[in-house]
């Protein structure tokens, strides 16, 4: 079972320009966070949670005691673990982000959800659907939360996207594009090149214009979600790695819909989302990274009386609104978070699994036990 709440107070510390809450039995409930790896996605994260409504840092583990104590400089009060096993072995510690390389994920995951500790792990949650499925079966039977870490899934300009759709702004939607993508100098000791990684641009950016097109899709007819009845798709996998250079698929969804994403490591994208309907289109210049803070996140509505600016102020971070979200469905005793369930991240895997079957890539790691499907 899950780890009772701990008390933190109001009361702030600050070191290394960051402040939270620290522990102090008088306090209202807040969500005692262990860190998990300690790298760039595990600050961002641990920054998101620092300056968090219903959430605090209390520990952070690495494979070495340097790395815990290199990390922990930049916030105050929290505990060191020179291993994951003793992260997931201290009790003060409710929920776990697990930020390693993916295909570390579905171990830690499974260690996490049976040490009692709820888990919000980072994107892609496993290499395949079989992994998600061993993760989701983990938590189910700990009866602790499991949430695939999308952030933007949390932020304000996502709502107001799904709002509109299912208002019928649009009309019918007919056909939605996106795409994420960036250039990064070949380096063959770069987990994104690395096929023993689980490197390529499907999974560690394709996965965000798939999900995106689910649940828009799902959006129209009222559903949280819907899957893709077919994908097809093309790439160019590098000749040294087998990793995608490249890579685009066509998702065709029961309603007709049509979503055309793309992803790449080898080079830049614009990175935005469009969505044609029947009455209208949706342009959103950034739809995983949203603006946060004193600039509002904009995005834009074409219809025949023209083009109106849609503006969504998001005083939160993106991580810590992601924070939030998991730690109040923690506290409101719910079995998963609603911005992101277990159904979603499965049938998300599924779509990847075919999206990577049809550009002919399989990672080493699956070659020992399931390719995908």
């Amino acid at each position: 079972m899950a780890a009772p709440f701990f008390c933190p107070t109001l009361d702030k510390v600050t070191r290394g320009g960051y402040e939270q809450a620290m522990p102090h039995p008088d306090a209202p409930k807040m969500l005692a966070w262990g860190i998990l790896a300690t790298g760039r996605i595990a600050r961002s994260f641990a920054r998101g949670v620092s300056r968090s409504t219903h959430g605090y840092l209390a520990a952070v583990g690495s494979r070495s005691l340097e790395n815990a104590e290199r990390f922990a400089r930049e916030f105050p009060g929290i505990r060191t673990h020179s291993s994951y096993e003793a992260l997931l072995a201290d009790p003060g510690v409710q929920a776990v982000y697990i930020a390693t390389p993916h295909p570390q994920h579905v171990e830690w995951a499974v260690r996490a959800a049976a040490a009692g500790k709820h888990v919000l792990c980072e994107k892609p949650a496993g290499l395949n659907r079989d992994e998600m499925l061993r993760m989701a079966g983990a938590a189910r039977a700990s009866s602790v939360i499991f949430m695939e870490a999308f952030m933007y899934r949390c932020h304000p300009q996502t709502a107001q996207l799904i709002k509109m759709v299912r208002a019928g702004v649009l009309g019918e939607i007919r056909l939605i594009q996106s795409s994420f993508g960036f250039n990064a100098p070949f380096d063959p000791g770069s987990r994104l090149w690395s096929n023993a990684a689980a490197g390529g641009g499907i999974l560690d950016v394709g996965c965000y214009p798939v999900s995106m097109a689910r649940l828009l899709a799902g959006a129209m007819v009222g559903a949280p979600f819907l899957d893709p009845i077919e994908v097809t798709g093309a790439g160019q996998l590098h000749p040294e790695t087998g990793v995608d250079l490249v890579a685009a698929a066509t998702l065709r969804f029961p309603t007709g819909l049509v979503a055309q994403v793309a992803a790449s490591l080898g080079i830049e994208q614009d990175n935005t989302l469009r969505v044609y309907g029947t009455r209208g289109m949706l342009r959103v210049p950034a739809p995983y990274q949203p603006a946060c803070g004193v600039e509002p996140a904009r995005f834009f509505l074409r219809t025949e009386g023209g083009e109106e600016t849609i503006t969504v102020v998001a005083p939160s971070t993106l991580y810590e609104f992601e924070a939030d979200a998991f730690a109040r469905a923690v506290a409101q005793g719910l079995h998963e978070v609603p911005a992101m369930t277990v159904a979603d991240s499965l049938g998300n895997m599924a779509t990847l699994d075919r999206w990577r079957a049809a550009i002919g890539l399989v990672y080493e790691q699956e070659k020992i036990g399931h390719p995908p499907a």
